[in-house]
């Protein structure tokens, strides 16, 4: 028998997940601010609500993913976010890209109103929601994360108790570290090589066939030679993950060398104007188009 399950923030990544968990038998509410969202979710079979809040009174798991700090906030310990619900042992799960020492600060909040947090954000794009192969890193309480398992351990092809609240945080921002700063040294390999004068099919064999190979290289890859800006991970969020990864670094006390020149590129694409495009775009900072 399915969990009763609730949901905030129903886009690109939540929608699909939403789907997904319906498909796994569980029963799912959901909140968010589009309409049009909230109808696509009534249409797969879930329950559209009026609130945050609503959505706890109608869930033993709660999940958010967005995208600021300050909407997280709203819609969990607002006046009308999940702990108003005033369920005691309620489970939230906090799934968005958010500061470490935030997220801890988030889930100290909440356990003094009667709900458990884990901070379990995903590594994955659109694609990998719906293929199923997305990576869960969560942190929090180990007897939490058990209760939690059963349902998101399905959703992906991996899932990672990280430790104490605040880890999976902190392994989400070092695994987009390497994603975001990677994508920009991936632009700059292959339009070298295309600027050589060496043909997309063979750039993209040889570097498959060496060490370049791998998950970022196949997502990437062909939309980066295509100059393919489907949106799926827009600039902005390329721009923020960065920034707080370079913070947290120094926080621990040493700096990033390699990323905040790659966050300069996306800067550049965000001044362009391309904040909302996808971060694929940052191809054409690099061909003087911004």
């Amino acid at each position: 028998m399915g969990e009763r399950l609730g949901f905030i923030g129903l886009g690109k990544m939540g929608t699909p997940l939403t789907r997904n968990m319906m498909q796994d038998g569980h029963q799912v509410a959901g909140y968010d601010i589009d309409p049009e969202r909230m109808r696509q979710l009534e249409e797969a079979g879930g329950a559209p609500c009026a609130s945050a809040r609503e959505v706890a009174e109608r869930s033993d798991i709660t999940f958010t993913m967005l995208l600021k700090p300050g909407h997280i906030e709203e819609n969990t310990i607002g006046p009308k976010g999940v702990a108003a619900a005033g369920k005691r042992g309620l489970i939230h799960v906090e799934m968005s890209t958010m500061y470490p020492t935030w997220s801890k600060g988030l889930a100290e909040t909440l356990a003094a109103r009667g709900v458990e947090m884990l901070d379990a954000p995903v590594s994955g794009s659109v694609d990998q929601v719906h293929q199923r192969t997305l990576a869960f890193m969560a942190g929090g309480r180990r007897e939490v994360f058990e209760r939690v398992r059963p349902v998101i351990e399905p959703l992906g092809r991996k899932t990672v108790y990280t430790g104490a609240s605040g880890t999976g945080a902190t392994m989400k921002l070092a695994t987009n570290l390497f994603v975001n700063a990677g994508v920009a040294l991936l632009a700059e390999s292959m339009l070298l090589a295309q600027r050589s004068g060496v043909p997309d099919d063979i750039i993209l064999e040889v570097l498959r066939a060496g060490t370049v190979g791998g998950n970022l290289l196949e997502v990437a890859g062909p939309r980066i030679l295509k100059r393919d800006f489907a949106p799926q991970g827009a600039v902005e969020i390329f721009v923020k993950d960065m920034g707080m990864a370079i913070e947290l670094a120094r926080e621990r006390g040493f700096e990033l060398r390699v990323v905040p020149a790659a966050r300069e590129m996306f800067l550049k694409a965000q001044a362009a104007g391309w904040d909302k495009d996808d971060a694929i775009r940052v191809v054409e900072v690099y061909e003087g188009k911004a």
